[in-house]
């Protein structure tokens, strides 16, 4: 018998008709003989190991390339496969599997020299408390970091080990929880959730010390506890993508619109470097034609599959690539097709009708349950938590003032330190003409620059998350909604959550949608009303073109929950919050409803404006040429009372001269009732009008 697993020389024709060989192993070949006749003749033989990514790309491979009865029986013939091979090892897991690398000494006594030199500085008065929690604890992440790639080598080394098996095939568990077992565990939180820079150095497999032990506990309650509050949270979080998204529908093909959004570094990754053009460049539209090294065009308008986009990632011309998106789209009412692109769903281009704005707070909401609630606090001179996970997420959403955010320079210029006299410490940006911009960081902080040092608007000035309002109000519309994309996608990437950025760009567009009227001129709005950003736009090119005073404002950013109390309907505002005030300002301003989105016509009754509910797809006229209208189904059916009563079984062909109930209604009675003058019936007895 040969082993699954043996390496054999297998021959075959090639294209050209030689004879070629190549090695590959039963198992391998096994595994080819499920998939579709001509699939190593288009895509190459599999000849690695295939792991849950890699089975991924994979069925996305077929389902790119063949129908689905091909699809469906290559599925069900790997399964069959899979699972008769996985029945036959006999995969077991016992304690001897789990390998503690024999380096973990080493590496922890040379970090725990460098924790011991540390505690020496703090002791003789050069750093801080602050400075040294920072340090110990950026010392003992990296002997973590040490110890976890020493195990993944000793598990490297044993080529069949279960547990490496498990963990690298992505059937169960990763190398955060091996490292736990087999490796040490490493930092972990107090319940205040700060971090306690006295390491676990024990793993699972080694034991606890009885310290080590009492540190962890509240950290395995905080899970539990996490849990349960993060399903209800993220639950939380669609209901509100939805209510805010829920009136983005694909109303049309093209709106026409002239700007769009760069992707930069449209480059290869590298060790280093993830471009992460899937989700960033791949399923757009072009909003310019791009002219490759070869002198092919790339037209605008064309949707980019894997091919463009491979085309323009290898192409040394190009660096940055223009694309249509929703943030730009200019349709009149929800977005356009160009300006979303390729439904990622079906593979083509978005279809008119297409609630677009419901699968996006769908696709951000559903993985938000994966996302951890933890909010880890480094401990450092600032002192602040800083929220990762699904509460970062919240706090992006909300357009919230994030914990210790960073200060931004207001302008351009020349950095002024001043000296702090208790109120805070004053650094002065003095510009190109002279004029000086003040910021007053709070005593303790950390400038990130020196005096004299050349400063740009919008850089930090100490470290710290962004405020989006700050954002907006030096950077401008486009910078914010750029930022907020990346730093959602920054936390579901390090989740590995894989969403489309068009998904996150459709709820930003509803939060920036509103400008913030400051001085109206000649139009109709009032000073301080928050009007949509196309009327505003629209009003004030009409004002121009008559040669009125346009009115003057700023685009504002509202958090999900006021961008959904903000919206014109006021049906659909009031069935999410605060029901009763919405109500009654509707009915002070005599507002009216133009049942726009889904909710408002679901509310009433209505058809919604999506789908077949689209008037678009409703205007259709029946062409039946062949068609002759009959007099009657059946001569029995002539007369409509009668072959009523006929279906309830008191009906006789023929019986009509009869005496009997049915023939008491007289064929002409009910119709003859419904076509007379109301005006001669008034005097009419109760039997006739219950016939009726």
């Amino acid at each position: 018998d040969i082993n699954i697993h043996a390496t054999i020389t297998m021959r075959e024709r090639g294209a050209n008709g030689a004879r070629e060989t190549f090695e590959t192993t039963v198992g391998r070949l096994l595994f080819e003989e499920t998939l579709p006749a001509d699939y190593a003749q288009r895509f190459g033989h599999i000849n690695a190991p295939i792991k849950k990514r890699e089975m991924g790309l994979l069925v996305e491979r077929l389902s790119d390339h063949y129908g689905k009865a091909d699809i469906s029986q290559t599925l069900d013939d790997m399964k069959a496969v899979c699972y008769r091979y996985a029945t036959q090892s006999g995969l077991t897991v016992s304690i001897e599997d789990v390998k503690t690398p024999k380096k973990k000494r080493e590496i922890l006594d040379g970090y725990e020299a460098q924790a011991d030199k540390v505690e020496t500085q703090f002791r003789r008065g050069i750093i801080t408390d602050g400075e040294r929690r920072q340090q110990e604890v950026r010392i003992w992440t990296d002997a973590t970091a040490d110890v976890q790639k020493a195990m993944e080598d000793e598990f490297k080394a044993a080529r069949f080990n279960p547990i490496d098996m498990m963990v690298g095939s992505g059937a169960r568990g990763n190398m955060t929880q091996m490292r736990q077992i087999a490796g040490m565990r490493g930092l972990v939180a107090n319940p205040r959730g700060d971090m306690i820079p006295r390491p676990i150095k024990s793993n699972f497999r080694e034991g606890l010390e009885t310290l080590e032990y009492f540190i962890a506990t509240p950290g395995a309650r905080k899970g539990l506890v996490d849990t349960a509050l993060r399903t209800a949270d993220s639950g939380y979080l669609t209901r509100r993508l939805v209510d805010v998204a829920q009136e983005l529908i694909v109303r049309e093909d093209d709106c026409g619109a002239r700007l769009g959004l760069w992707v930069e570094n449209v480059k290869a990754d590298t060790g280093s470097f993830r471009a992460h053009l899937d989700t960033k460049l791949f399923g757009r539209a072009l909003l310019n034609d791009v002219e490759l090294s070869d002198g092919t065009v790339i037209a605008k308008n064309t949707i980019l599959g894997d091919a463009e986009v491979d085309a323009l990632r290898d192409d040394a011309k190009v660096e940055r690539v223009q694309v249509r998106s929703v943030v730009t789209c200019d349709a009149v009412l929800g977005v356009c097709a160009l300006c979303y692109g390729r439904s990622l769903a079906t593979g083509k281009s978005i279809e008119l009708g297409e609630a677009v704005g419901v699968i996006a707070a769908q696709s951000i909401g559903e993985p938000g349950t994966q996302l951890t609630m933890r909010t880890f606090h480094t401990g450092g001179v600032a002192g602040k938590d800083i929220a990762g996970g699904l509460p970062r997420v919240v706090e992006l959403f909300e357009a919230r003032t994030p914990k210790g955010s960073a200060r931004l320079a207001k302008a351009s210029g020349v950095v002024r330190m001043g000296e702090d006299e208790g109120k805070g410490i004053p650094v002065t940006i003095v510009d190109d003409k002279g004029e000086e911009h003040l910021i007053l960081l709070p005593s303790g902080s950390r400038p990130k620059v020196k005096d004299g040092d050349n400063i740009e608007a919008g850089q930090p000035v100490t470290d710290g998350p962004f405020d989006p309002k700050e954002i907006m109000e030096i950077l401008g519309i486009r910078q914010t909604q750029q930022y907020l994309v990346e730093e959602v996608q920054k936390v579901y990437r390090d989740q590995g959550v894989s969403i489309h950025d068009k998904h996150i760009e459709l709820i930003v567009r509803q939060m920036t949608r509103r400008i913030g009227v400051q001085e109206p001129g000649d139009t109709g709005f009032l000073p301080g009303e928050r009007v949509d950003a196309k009327v505003f736009r629209d009003t004030n090119k009409s004002m121009v073109e008559q040669g009125k005073r346009p009115a003057e404002g700023r685009p504002e950013i509202m958090g999900i929950t006021k961008a959904s109390l903000a919206t014109d309907s006021w049906l659909s505002a009031a069935s999410f919050q605060e029901t009763t005030r919405v109500l009654t300002e509707a009915a002070i301003d005599g507002r009216g409803d133009n049942l726009l989105g889904l909710k408002e016509n679901i509310i009433i009754g209505k058809l919604i404006p999506a789908g077949t509910g689209m008037e678009k797809y409703r205007w259709f006229d029946i062409d039946a040429p062949d068609y002759e209208p009959l007099e009657y189904f059946s001569t029995d059916e002539a007369d409509p009372a009668a072959y009523l009563a006929g279906l309830q079984g008191s009906y006789v062909p023929g019986a009509e001269a009869q005496e009997s109930p049915v023939a008491v209604m007289e064929a002409p009675a009910a119709p003859a009732s419904f076509e007379a003058d109301p005006a001669d019936n008034e005097g009419g007895d109760a039997d006739e009008s219950s016939a009726i």
